[in-house]
C-alpha cells in the first residue's frame, strides 16, 4: 500500500520550491507514495514542509528542497526515520500546539477540493444543523457568538445579517470580499488555498440565514492559485449536493461563483467592491443606504470578509456558547494573526483575542531575523498605526488596541528592527494612499499627495515648525473629511510615527 505524503501547494510554499519537491518525490519514490497537495500549516520558515502519514501520525520534515529527497529516502523517512530535517509529529510542534485553531483547523490538513476529506474532518456539520433551523435562529446563533467582521471594521456579523434578513426584497445576495490587499496579510489566501470549502459552507449558511440564493466571492487577480482552488471546491460542493437548487434534498437553493478583481486596493472597501462586481470602476459609494439595505444590483446584500464567513461553520457546528468561550470582553472568538517583516519565524498564528503582542512576536515570531532589537510593528496593514516596543505588552483585542491609538485590522503584523526610518515609513503611508485613492473625495485625493510633499519639506528643513503644524492639520482634515477608510486611516501611521518617534522627523542632510 502506498504511503501518503502531504506537500503544500500554498502560494508561499510553491514560491519556496514545493512543486519541485513534489516532482522529486514522485520521481524518486514512484508508486510507493501517494502525494496529496494541501494548503500550508503556516509555519513558513519550514516550507516546503513534507508530512508523512505513519501509524504514529503525520511526521514532518522541513524545509525540504528537491536535492534533499534522495537523502530522506535513504534515511527511511517513509517510516518516520531520523534525519536532520525531521521535526517530529507536526501537531506537537510548539508553534502549532499552543495555538487555538478553529477557523484554520483544517488548513494544511485536508485535500482542499475534496468534499469527502472535508466532511471526514468535521466539515458541513454546520450546514446540516442550519438546514434544520429557521433563518432567524441561524442569525441569532451568529449574533450570540459575538463574531465580528475580521476584515478590519470589526462590525458585529449578526447585526449585519439581521438587517439583510429583515428586508422584504425578493432577491438578496451574499458577497465575500477576498480582495486581501494589506501588506503583511495572507490569511484569506491561505484559507482559500487550504480549506476553501469552509468558505463555501459559510456563505451557504449565510444564504440560508437571510434568504439569499446567490453568492459571489470577489477575489484579487494576484491570487491565481486561490481562484483555481475555489472553483474546484465550488464544483465539488455542487456535485456532492451541497450547492445548487436542492441543497441536500432540503428544497433550498444557493448558488456561488467567483469573480476576479483587477487589483485595486480601494476594492477592499465594501461599496467599491460592489461597484466592481456590477462591472463599473471601483469607487466608493456614498452611504446611506447601507449595502445591507441596498447593495449589489440595488438589493439587500451581506458583505463579509473571508475569515468571517469561514468561521460561521464552526459556530453552527459547535454552538455560539462554545465560540464565545474564547476571547476577552467584546472581542470574542479567535483571530488569525499574520507575522511578517523582520521576524525569524514568519507565519500564521490563530489565538483567542487577548494574547499579548509581545508573546506573538517573541514566542511565535522568534524575535527579529536580523538579531537587532525590534523597534516597532505596524498592525493592520499600510493604514495601521505603528506600535513602539514600549507598548508590546498590549493585548491583541479591538478595545485594547484602540486604547493606544492602534487597530487590529485584518490581523497583519509587520515587524521592524532599530534600523527603520520611521519618517520614511510615514511618508510611504501617504504615498500608498495617493497611488491607491479612487479619487472621488478631495481630502483623500489631494491630501495624500500633499502629505508626501509636506513630509519631504519637513525632512529637508524648510520651516520645520510650520511643516509639522501643516502635517498635523492635514492628518485631521483627512480623518474627518474622507469618504471612506482609505483617506480616513492613511494618517494613522503618520500620527503614530510622529507621536512615538519624533526624533526621526528632524531635518536631515540630502544625500
Amino acid at each position: 500500500m502506498a504511503t501518503r505524503l502531504y506537500v503544500p501547494k500554498d502560494a508561499t510554499a510553491r514560491s519556496l520550491g514545493a512543486d519541485e519537491v513534489a516532482a522529486a518525490l514522485a520521481a524518486q519514490l514512484g508508486g510507493a507514495v501517494e502525494i496529496v497537495r494541501t494548503g500550508s500549516r503556516g509555519l513558513f520558515w519550514l516550507e516546503p514542509l513534507v508530512e508523512v502519514e505513519t501509524p504514529a501520525g503525520r511526521i514532518g520534515y522541513g524545509p525540504v528542497g528537491a536535492a534533499d529527497v534522495a537523502g530522506l529516502a535513504a534515511a527511511g523517512f517513509l517510516a518516520g526515520g531520523d534525519h536532520p530535517l525531521r521535526i517530529g509529529p507536526v501537531h506537537e510542534h510548539p508553534y502549532l500546539k499552543s495555538q487555538q485553531r478553529l477557523t484554520f483547523a483544517r488548513v494544511g490538513v485536508v485535500d482542499p477540493a475534496s468534499v469527502a476529506d472535508y466532511v471526514a474532518h468535521g466539515g458541513y456539520q454546520g450546514l446540516v444543523n442550519a438546514l434544520a433551523m429557521a433563518p432567524a435562529d441561524i442569525v441569532k446563533a451568529v449574533t450570540d457568538s459575538g463574531l465580528r467582521g475580521r476584515g478590519g471594521a470589526a462590525f458585529p456579523t449578526g447585526i449585519k445579517w439581521k438587517t439583510v434578513l429583515d428586508q422584504p426584497a425578493s432577491q438578496k445576495y451574499v458577497t465575500c470580499n477576498a480582495d486581501e490587499g494589506d501588506s503583511g496579510t495572507f490569511a484569506d489566501r491561505m484559507l482559500m488555498e487550504g480549506d476553501p470549502l469552509s468558505l463555501v459552507e459559510g456563505m451557504t449558511i449565510a444564504g440560508l440565514a437571510v434568504g439569499a440564493t446567490q453568492g459571489y466571492i470577489y477575489c484579487r487577480v494576484e491570487y491565481p492559485e486561490a481562484i483555481a482552488t475555489l472553483n474546484e471546491a465550488i464544483a465539488a460542493a455542487r456535485a456532492a449536493g451541497y450547492l445548487g437548487s436542492n441543497i441536500r434534498g432540503s428544497g433550498k437553493r444557493f448558488e456561488l461563483a467567483v469573480r476576479v478583481g483587477a487589483g485595486a486596493y480601494i476594492c477592499g472597501e465594501e461599496t467599491s467592491m460592489l461597484e466592481s462586481l456590477e462591472g463599473r470602476r471601483g469607487e466608493v459609494r456614498v452611504r446611506p443606504p447601507l449595502p445591507a439595505i441596498k447593495g449589489l444590483f440595488g438589493q439587500p446584500t451581506i458583505v463579509n470578509n473571508v475569515i468571517s464567513l469561514a468561521t460561521v461553520p464552526v459556530i453552527l457546528a459547535r454552538g455560539a456558547e462554545f465560540y464565545k468561550h474564547y476571547g476577552v470582553g467584546r472581542s470574542l472568538g479567535t483571530v488569525p494573526l499574520q507575522l511578517a517583516g523582520n521576524l525569524k519565524r514568519g507565519g500564521l498564528v490563530e489565538r483567542a483575542f487577548g494574547v499579548s503582542l509581545r508573546e506573538v512576536l517573541e514566542d511565535y515570531g522568534g524575535g527579529s531575523a536580523s538579531g537587532r532589537p525590534l523597534r516597532a510593528v505596524q498592525i493592520g496593514g499600510p493604514l495601521g498605526a505603528f506600535v513602539p516596543a514600549s507598548q508590546f505588552d498590549t493585548p491583541l483585542d479591538y478595545e485594547s488596541l484602540a486604547a493606544i491609538g492602534a487597530m487590529l485590522g485584518h490581523g497583519g503584523i509587520v515587524a521592524f528592527d532599530d534600523t527603520v526610518d520611521m519618517a520614511r515609513m510615514a511618508r510611504y503611508a501617504f504615498e500608498f494612499c495617493a497611488i491607491e485613492s479612487c479619487g472621488k473625495c478631495t481630502p483623500c485625493r489631494i491630501g495624500s499627495t500633499r502629505g508626501v510633499n509636506v513630509i519631504d519639506d519637513l525632512l529637508a528643513g524648510r520651516e520645520p515648525g510650520r511643516q509639522r503644524q501643516l502635517l498635523e492639520e492635514l492628518c485631521e482634515t483627512m480623518i474627518q473629511g474622507s469618504l471612506c477608510g482609505l483617506g480616513g486611516m492613511a494618517p494613522f501611521p503618520v500620527q503614530s510615527a510622529l507621536r512615538h518617534f519624533p526624533e526621526d522627523f528632524a531635518p536631515r542632510a540630502r544625500h
